[in-house]
């Protein structure tokens, strides 16, 4: 298992790949071209643009969907432009996948991404923020079950792992619901300053448990 971005490295047993993904030892083996996208009941999951400045503006300025992140709230929509045009130059050097969440009408109301991804350990680390207003409908869960399968399909990962706060426990019982397990509490100096309470955990999902699902 591996929390690169939290803790020092903690390797374990790596399990045998099937013949047919072997050869997936780089990021150039991962599908990025075409980018892919994804339709689900009510969200289509897609590349962000600098045209949903606004409204990534909205979630990422939002004290609730902050509340447990480890960054610092959006003050700007141009600070919004700036993220996207840097989280977009990640994607075009294949470092990470980043999706957002558009609603019919193509309002974005939050993001789905892999990243830490490891090619030689077959790992990835999920993340996600939707807005209050369409959070506990439904959505996220949605989005999660489809990046799932293709974090596991179509890039072949053996792990998929979760860092997240303590207190967090609408998105602690996304991840139980979708399969995943805990692992360990992160150590103290991940903890926010001023929030003794809080701490970040670390959860994830083999790909033999997904596959029983």
């Amino acid at each position: 298992m591996r929390f690169l971005q939290y803790v020092q490295n903690v390797t374990g047993k790596i399990q045998q790949l099937p013949t047919s993904t072997q050869n997936y030892r780089s990021m150039d083996s991962f599908p990025f071209n075409p980018y892919p996208t994804f339709a689900t009941a009510r969200l289509r999951i897609r590349q962000l643009t600098n045209k949903d400045d606004r409204d990534v503006f909205k979630f990422r300025s939002n004290v609730e969907v902050g509340r447990y992140l480890s960054r610092p709230l959006e003050e700007t929509v141009s600070g919004c432009r700036d993220f996207i045009e840097n989280i977009n130059e990640g994607i075009s050097r294949q470092e990470w996948y980043y999706w957002g969440l558009a609603l019919p009408e193509n309002r974005v109301v939050g993001t789905i991404c892999l990243w830490n991804i490891s090619p030689k350990d077959r790992i990835a680390e999920i993340g996600y923020e939707l807005h209050p207003d369409f959070q506990r409908q439904g959505l996220m869960q949605e989005a999660m079950e489809t990046i799932l399968n293709f974090g596991f399909q179509d890039m072949a990962l053996d792990q998929i792992e979760a860092c997240l706060q303590n207190g967090n426990q609408a998105s602690i019982r996304l991840l139980e619901r979708n399969g995943f397990t805990f692992v360990k509490k992160l150590g103290d100096e991940e903890k926010f300053a001023g929030e003794e309470d809080l701490q970040l955990v670390a959860y994830h999902l083999r790909r033999e448990e997904w596959q029983k699902r």
